[in-house]
Parts: structure tokens; sequence; C-alpha cells
């Protein structure tokens, strides 16, 4: 019996979930099946999973095809109208042992096609935790899962439903573990990862968390946040920002927008001068701090002044890391009933956001000669610094290891050194 096939279509939460998926179907026994892990930020991002659910299908005829993910939760009944597909699967059904307990012991005959339970009603976190994820050199922790906010160009609370919090506890001793295996770093994930503790006895924050897994796990060489937003970070995350130099230096912000209209109709809760402002703090307390950020192009009735603010929010607010969206509307959302923008102006605005992006990053690689930096390597020649800037040698180093190394050019997109 063949092991199942996964794939995985979004973001890095996913891509941890997707590895528990292989943990919970390998105990389960469950062979010759494509497990599909679905994303649904886009009304582009459910096509091109439905393309793949078809493209899987062909490739192989004789699998059992399993759909889950934030679409299969907020379609179900698209992807069970498919031909190509035997079984839809919840977000948090695919969490549980006893889904894949199901699907092994009888696929279809008295199992229901359909597991797709109210995300709203969930409460608690899925207490299925993997101890290492990726390569040997980072593990990825998920702390948090679901959002309570309700920005108006965003489906995923209907995916991921209320925000959940792991309690610190569980947190702590899973990097304990993870740090007796090997790993030199580990990234705290979540869907609203500032939201942490809300839920919990007491609603600790996000900055208590990673003070205590700084305190409890001395031997963690080197803790890096994901995602965050910056309006709901706390006086305690800023002090380890400033005192506490095995947090990594390198914050990904969802910013979203530069303008302060376009940021009320997103029903964001910053302002402009909001995120300037945390950027400078953030500089002033850590000046080796790097940002990345998340910018949305085209957002209906951007105007073209209201883009011009997104565009210099790159340079107002130091932006090195630009992941950049054009707009398309997502069907369910508020932002898809508004006016929208054309989409050649969108996918012009979108260029020009790239265009200021790369500026910054060879800005930023052009800062980095003669300076020294403790590089994580990921494979034997290329790794990355504090900061998460891509460093390659001409010569091996372990994998895993974290390595002194004197930067001494770029490539363009990367940092060379000896």
């Amino acid at each position: 019996m063949s092991a199942p096939r996964f794939t995985t279509l979004g973001c890095r939460l996913n891509a941890y979930e997707t590895e528990a998926m292989k943990d919970l179907a390998g105990q389960a026994g469950l062979g010759n099946a494509v497990v599909v892990n679905t994303c649904a930020v886009t009304a582009e991002a459910v096509r091109k999973a439905r393309q793949e659910i078809r493209r899987l299908r062909r490739e192989n005829p004789g699998a059992r095809l399993i759909v889950t993910g934030c679409a299969a939760q907020t379609e179900p009944d698209t992807f069970a109208a498919m031909d190509e597909v035997d079984a839809v699967i919840g977000n948090t059904e695919k969490m549980q042992p006893a889904t894949w307990g199901r699907l092994a012991a009888d696929f279809i005959g008295q199992t229901e096609r359909v597991q797709v339970d109210d995300i709203m009603s969930v409460t608690e976190t899925a207490g299925h935790l993997i101890d290492g994820f990726g390569t040997r050199s980072r593990a990825y922790v998920q702390v948090q899962n679901g959002c309570d906010h309700r920005c108006t160009f965003c489906i995923i609370p209907y995916g991921r439903g209320n925000s959940r919090s792991v309690p610190a506890g569980v947190v702590v001793d899973q990097i304990k573990r993870l740090v007796g295996a090997g790993y030199n770093e580990v990234v705290l994930t979540g869907v609203d990862l500032t939201s942490w503790g809300a839920d919990l006895p007491a609603q600790p924050r996000l900055g208590d968390l990673v003070m205590r897994i700084l305190k409890l796990v001395p031997d963690l060489p080197r803790l890096r946040i994901s995602s965050i937003d910056s309006i709901e970070v706390d006086d305690n995350l800023m002090q380890a920002i400033a005192t506490e130099p095995r947090l990594m230096p390198h914050l990904h912000l969802s910013l979203q927008h530069g303008d302060d209209l376009i940021l009320k109709r997103m029903k964001r809760r910053h302002l402009r001068d909001d995120a300037i402002r945390f950027t400078e703090t953030a500089r002033c307390l850590r000046p080796d701090m790097t940002f990345g950020a998340d910018i949305i192009a085209g957002f209906p009735t951007e105007s073209e002044a209201a883009f011009e603010n997104s565009l210099r929010l790159v340079e107002d607010c130091h932006l090195t890391w630009l992941h950049v969206f054009p707009y398309s509307p997502r069907p369910g959302t508020p932002a898809a009933r508004m006016p929208q923008v054309d989409g050649r102006a969108i996918k012009d605005r979108a260029a020009r956001l790239r265009a200021a992006g790369a500026a910054r990053v060879a800005a930023h690689l052009a800062e980095q000669q003669g300076r020294h930096h403790a590089v994580l390597m990921e494979n034997a020649r290329m790794g990355r610094t504090e900061q998460f800037t891509e460093v390659v040698f001409d010569s091996d180093r372990p994998e895993g290891a974290i390595v002194p190394a004197t930067v001494t050019g770029h490539t363009g997109t990367q940092l060379t050194a000896t």
C-alpha cells in the first residue's frame, strides 16, 4: 500500500498542518490517497485549488482524492460537486485522529463524503502538535489559530474560525523537545499571532509568551516571530525586542495599505501614522531590525493618490521584504461589493510596489558589505542571517548549524560571505 500524497496550497500554517496530517494519516494506515490542503485567501486561490485537483486526478487516476483546508471549509459544496473529489474534510476535522481512522477503515461506504462542521463553534486549538517541520535548520510551532477580526477583504475567519490559543505551558514543552532534538531556531506561527492569549485565563499577551519561552528554554539559540499586527503589539514584546538578542530582529507586518481612508474601508485597526510610529520605535530599540510587510494593490475605491500613500510607506516604514497582493474580489466579503479598480491599474500598481520592494532589498544587501552575521544554515551552501537575509557560501557548512560569516558582496538577491 503506497503512502498518501499531500499537496499544500497557501500559507505557512497550511504547510505546518500538512505535516501534522501526514503523521495522522500514517498512524491511521491510510494509503493510496491524494490529499489537497487548499487556500481560500482569494478567488484566484480557489480557482488554483480546483485546477490542482484536476491535475492530480489525471496523474493519480486510481487514488482516492481528499480535499481539505480553508477553501474546503468555506466552500464544501464547490469541491463536493467535482467528479474528481472523493471526500471533503473541514479544517477542524483534518486535525482529528478519528477522521483519518474513519477514512482509512471505510473510505466511502459508511463515511460521510463531506465532513465539514461549523468552524465558529470550535473553542480549542487542535491537540495534535508536531515536533519539527521543514528543514533540520528551523522548526515552526503553531501557537494560535483563527481570527476575531473581520477585515472587509478577508474570508479567512470563516475558514479558520475565531481566535484560539495554545496554552503557554504546552508551547514551552514542545519547544524544549525541539531544542532537545537539535533545532537551533523556532518560529512562532498563527493566523493572527498578536491575538494570542486573549482566550486564555488571565489573558496573557504574545510578549508574555515570548519572554516565558526565552526564560524557560535557555538553550534555544534563536526565536523568530512570523507575521504580526503591529497595532496589537504589547509592552512585553517591545521589551523583548529591546533586550533579548535571541529574539531575531525581523518582523513581518500585516500593514495591507498606506492610506487612511482605504485602511478604514478595509476595517483595519491602525492608521498610516501608527505603522510608521511602530517601525520607528522598533528600530530605535533594535537598530538592526528589518521589516517585511503584506500590502494590497488596487483595493476597491483606491485612487492614484491613495496608492501613492502605499508606495511611500515602503520608504517611510523602511520595509525590506514585501509581499504584494494584487487585489481580486473574494465572493462573500464586503469588499467584493465595493466599486472595483480597473484590472490593468491593479497590475501596474502591483508592479510598482514590487519595484519599490526590490529597490529596498538592493539597498539592504549593499548595506551589509563587510558586516558580520551569525548565519543559520538551511543547506550545505545557503543560510539566513538574523534578519532573514539569504547568504550563500562557496564551501559546505553543516545543515542546521549557526556559523559566523563576514559579508563579502551580494548577487542582487542574496548575500555572499566567507
